[in-house]
């Protein structure tokens, strides 16, 4: 039973949402940043990326006071204008493929996140969290939502259905040909409804944004312990998340690439991987696996499939049966001497969108020695690893959507 809540988003005013909406910082190129800087000037990056106006990088805490300075800024202007009333807002988007997501964008509890009822799949790294929170508690706002799942529900779908037939406050079309829509929701009663159905829901996962989590989260605790009044209500107890139904959740893989063979020849590295893999030379024949524990490997120009062997790998729980899991403990680890997969600079990750060609141009340029690919996780597997207290390697999963900073907006 999770507690979810509605709010009073800021949010950018009508004819300036396209604008101001943006990916990521970090998945723009340079150039692609440099472009949306100069040329908009309501584009939320300003927001992010502070420095820009006196061109120079700024970072730490002064970055942090900038971006407030920036938000502020564009609330002043009227860039960004506050809900009267709380709200959940229904958003929905359509991506370049045709494949829709939709969902609520609410307030999630950080005693959920404390108490479990928010299941994570992923581990967080320490360092991570402490520059979020820092973040956080300088610009006190929540930008990007977190992506949290449920099971499908007839009567949530019904009540987005319902809503999404009436006019949207938002329909806008990205340059990455997304189209974004949202409706935001004051009806007591419909509001009311949403509540008590997710208190009916046993368990929600997270399924992307585990760190702006967990720092929120430890945010609480230490703006909890600063506040004598505390009374668990604050703003800052919660924080800003999209849900959405497990159907409508896309998973895609992460290929991984490694620059080496740790010493070994190609012909030796083969017969080490013998051991464990039912081998074969695909040549230039693109190979992508169907099932699960098998793999895709490309060395020394030729396609391989690994399939592995049942006996030389015992699964007794979820993480065990993962296949990122069996690439770690049965040929990254022993063979290719990667022991650390968080930090280890040997190994970089490729999401699946970009499929094993990008695999083959990287080993092709010599850069990478090898590449291996997968089957992404499902979202079983994901919530079996969440429901074990169990978490996934680095970069198991690439999950859609990916949502737009700066179109809702949840101050604490």
């Amino acid at each position: 039973m999770a507690e979810i809540k509605p709010f009073k988003a800021v949010r950018p005013s009508r004819d300036k949402v396209s604008l101001v909406a943006s990916r990521s910082y970090d998945s723009y190129t340079p150039e692609q940043r440099e472009a949306r800087l100069r040329d908009n000037p309501f584009s939320f990056l300003h927001v992010v990326n502070p420095g820009y106006k006196y061109a120079q990088k700024i970072e730490g805490e002064q970055r942090y006071n900038l971006v407030r300075n920036r938000y502020q800024e564009f609330k002043e202007d009227g860039v960004f204008i506050q809900e009267q009333v709380p709200c959940y807002y229904i958003y929905k988007i359509v991506n370049r493929q045709g494949v829709t997501f939709k969902g609520i964008i609410a307030a999630a509890s950080t005693q959920d996140y404390e108490k479990d009822n928010l299941k994570k799949h992923e581990q967080t790294l320490e360092y991570k969290e402490e520059i979020f929170v820092n973040y956080l508690k300088a610009v006190g706002f929540n930008a990007e939502p977190v992506l949290i799942t449920y099971p499908d529900n007839e009567a949530l779908d019904g009540i987005i259905g319902s809503v999404m037939q009436t006019r949207p406050e938002y329909e806008f079309t990205t340059t990455y040909r997304d189209t974004h829509y949202l409706w935001p929701l004051s009806d007591s009663q419909l509001v009311s409804k949403i509540s008590r159905l997710f208190e009916q829901i046993p368990k929600l996962y997270i399924a992307d944004g585990h760190h702006r989590s967990s720092s929120s989260c430890l945010l609480a605790q230490k703006l909890a312990k600063e506040n004598k009044k505390h009374q668990a209500t604050e703003p800052y107890n919660y924080f800003m998340s999209f849900l959405i139904p497990e159907s409508d959740l896309k998973i895609v893989e992460f290929n991984r690439l490694i620059k080496d063979l740790n010493g070994r020849s190609k012909e030796e590295f083969l017969i080490d991987l013998d051991s464990s893999f039912r081998i074969e030379n695909r040549g230039q024949h693109f190979y992508k696996p169907t099932k699960k524990h098998h793999f895709s490997m490309y060395l020394d120009g030729e396609f391989y499939s690994l399939y592995l062997r049942k006996e030389a790998y015992q699964i007794n729980n979820a993480l065990q049966a993962l296949d990122t899991q069996i690439l770690y403990k049965l040929i990254f680890e022993p063979i290719l001497g990667i022991k650390d997969v968080r930090n280890d600079t040997r190994i970089e990750y490729s999401d699946g969108k970009k499929d094993m060609t990008h695999v083959k141009t990287m080993v092709d340029s010599k850069e990478f020695a090898v590449g291996f690919g997968m089957l992404p996780v499902t979202t079983q597997e994901m919530k079996k690893i969440a429901d074990q207290g169990l978490k996934m390697p680095p970069k198991s999963t690439y999950i859609e959507p990916k949502l737009r900073s700066g179109i809702t907006i949840y101050e604490f």
